[in-house]
Formats: C-alpha cells, structure tokens, sequence
C-alpha cells in the first residue's frame, strides 16, 4: 500500500541539487515509512503467533482479561486440561490451618488461585466432602472442622459458594471433590457434631483401622452419599463433581473389613462371593449417582479418580503387566473398567504416581493401558500425576518426561496434580516444565 501511494505522488522537475536534496529527502522518509509498517507487522504476527502458543500450551484460561465478578468459567482448551487437587481433610492445603478467621480463609484461598492462574493452571479440583462433613451449606452433613475447628460450627460464609466466585473470576474451572464413604479419619464416634449421620445412625457405621467408615452394603448409605452430592449439583454451578479412590477402605493388615452381617442381610443369596456383592455396592452408587446429576444438570461432568492399577495381569490377562499389591477391582472394589464401559463417568484420572521403570507399577506401563481401557468409550483419560514425588525421585525430569509420554497418546485429555501445596512449592519447576512442552 505504501508503495502504491509512492508511485501516486505527481513529478515536479527541479535544479539538479534541489531535485537530488528532495529526492534523498523522498527517499529516507518512504523506507522510514516502510520500515515503521514492516515493524508493526512483525508485532502483530509475534502477538498473534504468541496467542496461538499460549492457547495450545496453556488452554483459554491463561489468556489476559479483566477479572469479572461470578463470570462463568471457561471450558479448557480441548485435549489439554492442567488440573491441580486441592484437598482439604487434615487441612492438607486449605485452609492452612482450622479456625482461622473468614477473611484470613479468604485471602489464602485467594492467593492460591493467583499462583495457579500464574502456573497456567485452568481448574482446581477441590475436596469439599473430606468426610461426612461439608464446606457448603448441607442437609446432610455438619460444617466441616476444617474450616472452624469444631465440626458443626458455621464458617460464617459459604465458602464453596465463595472458591466458584473466585475461580470463575479468572476464568478457572473448579469441580467439587468428594470423599463418599468416610466418616471420619479418627475412631470416636462421640466427638462428631451431635447432627452428624453417623451420630444420629450409628448402626451405619463400621469401625476399621482406626477410623470410621459407612458401610457401602447399605442401602440407606448409598442413599444419604447421593442425596449429599446430588445437592451440590443442584445449588452451586461447579463445574464437575469428583470422587476420588476412597471406596471401601486401603486394606489394613490382620483386619477383616467388618460388614458380614450386611452382607448376609442384603448380599449373600444373590452374591455367592463376598467381593462381587461388594463390587456391586459401588457399582450402584456411581450409576445412581450419575443418573441424578444427568438428570438435574446434564452438562456438568462426573468424574473419578482411582487408584492407578485396576487388575495385575496375574490375576487376569486382560489387566496391567504390574505387580501391585492393591488394585481397584480386586482390594478396592472399585469396577473401573464396567463405569467405563457404561458411560457412567464422563472422564477418569487415575492416580499414576510412580517413576517411568518402576518395577511393580511403571508409569509408561500403566500409561497405555489406560489409553486402551478408553479407547472408543465417551470416557476422557485424564492422567493424576505427583508433584509431591517432584523432589523424591532419582530424576529431577521425571515428570516431565511423564507430560512427555502423555503427548504421544491422543486420548489423554490432561493432566491433575496432587497436590496444590507441592505445586506451589515447585512453582519454579512448573514454570520451567510448561516452557519446555
């Protein structure tokens, strides 16, 4: 264009040094011009070349724009969710401690989304059930002790209602956690808050290992666990609900997990073997459950996030060349692979933290089954990593090789991080890591 007008400009015969003079004069002030426009192109296509990487490196969230108050959060850029778990029972990672003040809660809760935002995270994941408590307003479940100190007693605000404002204002996705079947991480029934379900139906409850458990083989469990959640679902706009790999309980050693008069009553003409009435206990919950949030909101995705192995292929051909000493189907009895196949879940992330080579469950072992295991299901893989392990193991790379592997399967639609402390705590390694995929 600017060549165009140059050419537009009507000659004017002058003296030989006043032409020469006007000309030079011509000359210097057309490649000013042309280097001025050759400038502000370059800008441009630097800004736009930089938009489209920091779109598919880091998804929608991490692009600037103003913070606007209870603005939906944007969906992550498809294929590449970063995730980051934000647990909450034994105020693993907020609040930092119980009884601290709202707005000191607040300010940290705050603050831990900034440093997220700042990491090119685009969800959090957050524990909001750690046991048969809550961190919103419920009808089943005393405020949390978490929050206050003391189990029952009112935070004085709402804060899940408080985390969705603020995650949405940055534009991150936050999915509410749920731990289904736990009552409490300590073995006294007495200092549960007077309205809590396990005080007011302890017959529900089983003692194991120290702590206490709901037993799965009830039906008025499985009834109070999916009207909790279902509530959730039904008052706040999460954007997804979790549950994580707490089914029935990590096997204590020496301890029989004590529901045999469950089982007798509700479970053994139909059920022959134990762990079968057992995998259907779950089963019926996670279809129950997924039936009521489809029904109540359709678009809000339910997820789980199980233990990484599901069966060693010694105890069946069809499952991981691993060597675990729990797995999902046969310790947990958690069913993976039939949520899968009936489309109950919308996505899973299962819980690889071990090393690439580690011998009884190798990460790029794991790694592939679990690509096959999806493969033609509506089921998204999303791959739970460590970033506690990030200072642990031989290879200070480690993870980064693991993000590696991840981006040579199509299926894997992500990646959550357990857990925000540690994320936090190697926030230079994940600045780095993000700048080298």
């Amino acid at each position: 264009m600017l060549d165009n007008d140059f050419q537009s400009v009507p000659y004017r015969p002058r003296q030989p040094l006043q032409g020469r003079r006007s000309w030079l004069a011509t000359l210097f002030s057309v490649c000013l011009l042309c280097a001025l426009a050759g400038l502000i192109w370059w800008s441009q296509l630097c800004a736009a070349l930089g938009m489209v990487r920091t779109m598919t490196l880091h998804g929608a969230s991490s692009l600037t724009a103003p913070l606007q108050q209870d603005q939906p959060a944007l969906p992550p850029v498809p294929g590449q969710m970063r995730a980051v778990w934000i647990a909450t029972v034994s105020n693993i990672d907020w609040p930092e401690h119980s009884g601290l003040s709202s707005a000191e809660q607040q300010h940290e809760f705050r603050q831990q989304l900034d440093e997220a935002l700042a990491l090119h995270f685009n969800t959090v994941i957050v524990q909001v059930r750690p046991s048969t408590d809550a961190f919103y307003s419920s009808r089943y479940a005393p405020w949390s002790q978490y929050l206050t100190g003391v189990q029952g007693r009112a935070p004085g605000y709402d804060p899940l209602a408080f985390m969705l404002s603020e995650a949405h204002r940055r534009h991150m996705a936050l999915h509410a956690w749920f731990n289904p079947y736990r009552v409490s991480v300590q073995d006294n029934l007495a200092a549960l808050a007077s309205t809590n379900p396990a005080r007011l139906h302890p017959d529900w409850v089983v003692h194991y290992g120290g702590r206490l458990y709901f037993d799965p083989g009830l039906p008025a469990v499985r009834v109070l666990v999916t009207q909790s959640i279902l509530e959730v679902v039904q008052h706040y706009p999460v954007d997804g609900v979790q549950l994580d790999d707490y089914f029935y309980p990590y096997p204590v050693a020496g301890q029989a997990f004590p529901d045999a008069a469950s089982y007798q009553r509700y479970g053994a003409v139909k059920f022959p073997v134990l762990a079968d009435w057992r995998r259907d206990n779950v089963n019926q919950l996670i279809a129950g459950l997924s039936q009521g949030i489809k029904t109540l909101r359709p678009s809000v995705p339910f997820g789980i996030s199980p233990f990484g192995v599901w069966r060693n292929q010694a105890d069946d051909p069809t499952g991981s060349a691993t060597h675990a000493g729990v797995t999902d189907y046969d310790t947990l009895y958690a069913d993976t692979r039939s949520w899968i196949r009936h489309n109950w879940i919308d996505y899973i992330a299962p819980q690889l933290y071990w090393s690439i080579d580690y011998p009884a469950a190798a990460y790029n072992i794991l790694l592939p089954w679990w690509v096959k295991e999806v493969a033609g299901s509506h089921v998204r893989l999303y791959i739970g990593q460590s970033a506690y392990n990030i200072t642990r193991w031989n290879d200070p790379q480690e993870l980064r090789h693991q993000l590696q592997l991840n981006q040579q399967y199509a299926q894997v639609a992500g990646s959550i991080f357990f857990s925000m402390k540690d994320v936090l705590h190697n926030a230079h390694y994940f600045r780095n890591l993000w700048q080298t995929l």
